[in-house]
């Protein structure tokens, strides 16, 4: 075994048998690339990615391969899930220097850090235009040795390239809600009206922008429909695609075709969390039940197979089982007749199995037909459910990520608070336990990953962002003063920590470790940037307590962005919903009494997108303290009684539920 025999990624941990001497991203591979004077050859990836499987099977498995790149170069393996600072910085070099990016990321490096040279995966033989990996190698380490001036004259530019985001400066342009209506054409134009979605393949699913768009739905002053075609269209297209798994519950991670088809088979925590919620609002939004049937299903599928013991959620299913992608998910209609019999003759053309065979001589289960009974469908996914849990599973990446639980434990509390499931409501509650007790350092200090009993690594800015939000989303679920002040306490973490003076946001800590350059995530896809999260975070913890920093902070973060994001709504979506809320009339609601039932469930009777709700019973002196909404609020005539405010600025209270509802109305 090699050095990643230490570690607890799972990704890092499928390599510790490789012949490859392997050294984990840290200073130690660093000193010995300076003291030997070598490259580094630095290879990143995640446990699902298929890809990586298959470049460890074809040279990094293979001795006279591994004996190449331990004589050469420095070897490191890096989990891009566990350090994206290392990722995003490496990915973005490689991105410059060939157009492109993509997982496994190869990156030869100088003992400073600094590339110079990169791709991707790499075959074992020159084929497809692509040079094998060897070649590469071969190449790279003559340069090192004759080309040396030229890699270190380089270095300098190089280092400029990669702080292109770090130097963002505030825009000149007045912030305004213009960048709403002009993100909102972008998407226009760029709608697949066949297919749903934006543009062709590989498509990916677009919870963010999709989420924006449903904001603007609710805008008093806007007709829904446009919105509402490209919204309705891609939920329902999506949910009928193999992409959504029809037995399990739970999407892929993406369509590899421009029609939600065929998924590239893994399954990522953090896309299921984003579209929990984006099928909860869509149902919202439209009424339709089988929304927010898609999003049960996809938390149930969560909650089955990705919770921990302790409540925490794993990370990620493999694409991959038995060697083979997708062996575990496909299907043919023989396998199924056997299993069903004769509500087999109904379910085949539904789920399209009478067609011509979609992946590899199966099929991909998707909706091809319209019109099934509820019964037999629920009882043939659940007769075919204990059929495919007999199948070797897929591997499952067992680390948790705060960042990833925290998207969970969000999706969770709305959608028990909307539906009035205490199960999601207990399932976000003990999600946050577990990430507030177990990933902490002994200074109370966020960390990142946690697997087997511990925890490790300085978490990042998303990791403190996501949890803001999702702490925030658990307090309005369910009133309990704690989630608000760990909520408050973390963004007051994050700005002492993560704030960048001239605007903004870095992704790591003013004490993080030395990279290269110290990056600023900035877009939103495939999951919100840590800046977009916390501006929006940070604009909701101001209506809560209109503390003025706060929304300083989130506008400082709006004024780098917010003419790129007009441009290109699709890696901006998240920012989008921030600036709704910030643009779009919002009010703060704040209700007091012994009995608040009835009005609770009149705030929650809509998606309600810009509001936030706050609530106390009488004597709760402590919610009165922590939250300055609450304060000097008290019941009418011993009725519970509900505060509509606008920039603290409040109506009389009302005590009926209707009352509540027509003041939250257009």
């Amino acid at each position: 075994m090699n050095r990643l025999a230490n570690e607890t990624s799972p990704y890092l941990l499928q390599h510790k048998d490789n012949p490859v001497d392997w050294y984990p991203w840290g200073d130690e591979a660093l000193a010995r690339a300076r003291e030997e004077d070598r490259p580094i050859l630095l290879s990143i990836g995640y446990s699902a990615c298929h890809w990586c499987h298959v470049m460890e099977r074809e040279s990094f498995e293979d001795s006279q391969t591994a004996a190449f790149m331990n004589e050469n170069f420095v070897p490191i393996k890096v989990d891009r899930e566990e350090r994206p600072d290392v990722d995003d910085i490496y990915m973005q070099a490689v991105q410059a220097m060939t157009g492109h990016g993509g997982w496994p990321l190869t990156v030869f490096l100088d003992p400073d850090g600094v590339p110079f040279f990169g791709g991707t995966y790499y075959p074992p033989e020159s084929r497809y235009g692509m040079p094998s990996f060897r070649q590469v190698m071969e190449g790279v380490a003559q340069a090192w040795r004759n080309r040396r001036d030229e890699i270190r004259s380089a270095a300098a530019s190089t280092v400029r390239g990669l702080e292109a985001a770090t130097r963002l400066r505030p825009s000149a342009e007045i912030l305004s809600s213009r960048v709403l209506d002009d993100a909102e054409r972008a998407l226009e134009r760029e709608f697949d009206p066949i297919n749903g979605g934006f543009g062709g393949a590989p498509k990916f699913p677009p919870a963010s922008a999709i989420e924006f768009l449903m904001r603007r739905m609710t805008d008093c002053d806007r007709d829904p429909a446009r919105a509402g075609t490209i919204v309705e269209k891609t939920l329902e297209r999506m949910a009928r695609g193999g992409m959504y798994d029809q037995v399990g519950g739970g999407f892929a991670r993406y369509s590899v075709d421009a029609h939600w088809l065929v998924p590239h088979f893994e399954k990522m925590l953090y896309d299921n969390a984003l579209l929990a919620r984006a099928y909860l609002h869509g149902s919202q939004v439209t009424g339709r039940e089988d929304f927010a049937r898609i999003c049960t299903e996809t938390l149930d599928w969560a909650l089955r197979e990705m919770r921990s013991p302790d409540g925490g959620f794993y990370s990620a299913l493999d694409a991959d089982s038995e060697g083979e992608e997708g062996r575990f998910y496909v299907w043919t209609a023989d396998e199924v007749r056997e299993l069903l019999g004769e509500d087999a003759e109904e379910v085949i053309p539904y789920w399209g199995l009478d067609a011509e065979p979609n992946f590899e001589n199966a099929n991909v289960l998707h909706v091809a037909g319209n019109g099934i009974d509820p019964d037999l469908l629920e009882r043939a996914r659940r007769n075919l459910y204990e059929a495919r849990a007999q199948r070797v599973w897929p591997g499952r990446d067992d680390k948790q990520l705060a960042a990833w639980n925290a998207l969970m434990i969000g999706a969770l509390a709305e959608t028990g608070a909307a539906l009035g499931d205490q199960r999601y409501v207990d399932a976000a509650r003990e999600c946050a336990g577990f990430v507030l007790t177990n990933l902490r350092d002994p200074s109370e200090r966020l960390l990142r990953t946690y697997k087997d009993g511990q925890a490790k690594l300085n978490a990042y800015l998303s990791d403190h962002a996501y949890l803001v939000e999702a702490l925030l989303s658990l307090y309005e679920a369910t009133f309990e003063t704690r989630w608000f002040t760990e909520a408050r306490a973390l963004a007051d973490t994050m700005i002492e920590r993560y704030s960048d003076p001239e605007g903004g946001f870095f992704t790591t800590s003013n004490d993080h470790e030395r990279l290269v350059t110290r990056p600023k995530e900035i877009q939103d896809h495939p999951i919100p940037s840590g800046n977009s999260s916390a501006a929006f975070g940070l604009l909701r913890l101001n209506a809560f307590t209109g503390e003025r920093e706060y929304s300083d902070r989130a506008l400082s973060v709006f004024r780098l962005l917010h003419e790129a994001a007009g441009r290109h709504p699709q890696a901006f979506g998240h920012l989008l919903q921030a600036m709704h809320f910030h643009f779009a009339p919002s009010r703060e609601v704040a209700l007091v009494g012994e009995d608040l039932e009835g009005l609770v469930a009149a705030v929650r009777s809509a998606f309600r997108p810009t509001i936030v709700t706050a609530a106390m019973r009488p004597g709760d002196a402590e919610a009165a303290e922590q939250i300055p909404l609450l304060r000097g609020r008290d019941a009418v005539d011993g009725r519970a009684a509900a505060y509509v405010c606008e920039n603290f600025a409040c109506r009389l209270p009302v005590t009926a539920p209707d009352e509540l509802e027509r003041s939250l109305s257009c």
